[in-house]
């Protein structure tokens, strides 16, 4: 039997590719609304309360206003906006976090969806401070570069439009210079850390793509940890992970240079530790596709768990 799914929210970016993903499958019964109601705030909740599983691609107050429409019990719901990622009663959509998060997702009614640089950055920070590799209440740096699909529709917007975008002709530009990014609040619960990390992301002149970095002076770490240390403790978290890897120390000192392109179309997160052993200097870097494991593909890997089918289904 196919399951019924409604995407609140499936003319944005993250909404349009989890239809896309979900368009091709038979076990799934897209639920939708045509664009003459597509903001109708009665037929919306018929098509919430109708679904077994509804997937949230809206801003933040939009995410909490369509939650409170759901009367259904039996409704789940998987929340792609910032709104509940660190709210109580809602499960974190990251099922490599650690021991046990899959079967919390499978049993859950509430589950949001990761930020793009979140997960990131807690794919590398949480194994490392829950290993004890890295100090909770250390001081933590995160660089990361994003391709613009990033910033939605308005930015795609202004890069792609040649007859007067904004950002035709910028190559590149930093962003949250308040060093107060959406994502902060939500790396530092997870990542298990005192502290909130000094966070500064840019965006490159390229649709899709990320690299996110996590410096570490290795010198200055409690029990002054090698590179080999931090790649140890990252292998054995992932260890029999699917989407999830950690590159050889090997294949990465062999690596001139890394590209943030590399795992467009995947819903894959790869680590690399890159390290200058004279210098006791490390920095952890993770690549992944910013619509794919870092939005959509997550999303469908979670309704996946959530329904109780293979969780690379459709991915």
């Amino acid at each position: 039997m196919a399951h019924s799914v409604f995407i609140d929210g499936d003319v944005g970016t993250t909404g349009l590719q989890i239809k896309a993903r979900l368009e091709q499958r038979d076990d799934i019964n897209l639920l939708g609304l045509d664009e003459a109601h597509r903001k109708d705030r009665v037929r919306r909740g018929e098509m919430l309360n109708a679904c077994d599983l509804a997937i949230l691609c809206l801003p933040d107050d939009a995410a909490r206003e369509a939650v409170g429409m759901i009367e259904n019990p039996a409704v789940k719901v998987i929340d792609a906006s910032t709104a509940h990622r660190i709210g109580e009663g809602w499960t974190y959509g990251f099922p490599e976090y650690g021991p046990g998060q899959y079967e919390k997702i499978g049993a859950a009614t509430r589950v949001t969806n990761p930020g793009c640089y979140a997960i990131s950055s807690v794919a590398i920070l949480h194994p490392l401070v829950g290993a004890g590799v890295l100090p909770a209440d250390g001081a933590v740096t995160i660089n990361a570069v994003s391709g613009y699909s990033g910033g939605g529709k308005q930015l795609i917007v202004a890069f792609e439009d040649q007859d007067g975008g904004d950002d035709a002709e910028t190559p590149f530009f930093a962003y949250g210079l308040n060093l107060r990014h959406k994502h902060v609040p939500e790396i530092t619960q997870w990542s298990g850390l005192a502290h909130a990390p000094l966070f500064v992301p840019s965006v490159g002149h390229y649709h899709q793509g990320m690299i996110v970095q996590v410096p570490l002076a290795l010198w200055s770490i409690a029990g002054r940890p090698t590179a080999a240390d931090i790649h140890d403790a990252l292998s054995a978290h992932y260890n029999g992970a699917r989407f999830v890897t950690v590159a050889p120390l090997a294949e990465t000192a062999a690596m001139a240079r890394l590209e943030p392109e590399t795992l467009n179309g995947t819903n894959e997160l790869r680590l690399h530790v890159f390290a200058n052993e004279d210098h006791e200097q490390a920095v952890v870097i993770a690549l992944i596709d910013n619509l794919g494991k870092g939005a959509s593909g997550q999303a469908v890997q979670n309704m996946n768990i959530v329904l109780g089918v293979d969780e690379g289904e459709g991915l």
